[in-house]
């Protein structure tokens, strides 16, 4: 590891109009958007040189990347054209510099006013009183939504398009979700009880067990 007590020159290397351009096109290359406007990269370079100021750990970090970054190529990076320059940072993407500024830049870029009015997006509504009567559904970059329905297709809500069991009732048996069928239903119950009354009274009584068939021999006076 390198100290900036041991290479003052790493403490200042983030600070040089050379090292700010290297950042600057660190964070255009790997975010490339053409219709962004430059003063918006042009923030996002302070904001990261920023975070490095507060923090010996990131600026350390920072600066090495940058020192590391230029020993990829035998030209400049400034001077690299944009695939060549893409090209390096992939070879560098696993550093911890690469990292620290691929983070910062995710959290802050897309949070700039000036980037939100070129995506479109008319930024945080809730002390406008909401989107509801502010253009909840103008979005215009949105294919216009089909109306009529496909063939085939089977709504979720309103009459189904086939039978359905009532109470007690299988289904797939005819009659099911009908009114009949509910009435049948209904009467099931009285239905399975006379049946088993029926089944009783053919089975006859049933035979004296245990303690209450004895019962009159004991009250005889013993055994005959």
């Amino acid at each position: 590891m390198t100290y900036p007590a041991k290479y003052p020159t790493l403490n200042e290397t983030n600070l040089t109009p050379e090292a700010r351009a290297i950042l600057k096109r660190i964070i255009r290359t790997a975010f490339p958007h053409p219709d962004f406007p430059d003063a918006a990269y042009e923030r996002m370079t302070d904001r990261i040189v920023t975070e490095a100021d507060a923090s010996t750990w990131f600026r350390v970090v920072l600066t090495q990347g940058l020192i590391a970054l230029g020993a990829q190529s035998a030209e400049p990076f400034l001077e690299l054209s944009d695939e060549r320059a893409l090209a390096v940072l992939r070879r560098v993407s696993d550093l911890e510099f690469f990292g620290f500024i691929r983070r910062t830049t995710v959290l802050n870029l897309y949070d700039d006013p000036q980037v939100w009015e070129v995506l479109g997006y008319e930024g945080p509504s809730f002390d406008k009183g909401g989107y509801l009567n502010r253009g909840f559904d103008d979005l215009d970059w949105l294919p216009t939504p089909r109306i009529e329905a496909p063939e085939g297709y089977v709504p979720d809500t309103g009459p189904l398009p086939y039978p359905v069991a009532g109470p007690g009732q299988r289904p797939g048996t005819p009659g099911a979700g009908s009114d009949a069928a509910a009435g049948s239903a209904d009467s099931a119950p009285d239905r399975d009880a006379a049946a088993g009354s029926a089944a009783a009274r053919a089975a006859g009584p049933a035979p004296e067990s245990g303690t209450g068939a004895q019962a009159p021999k004991q009250r005889g006076g013993g055994s005959q």
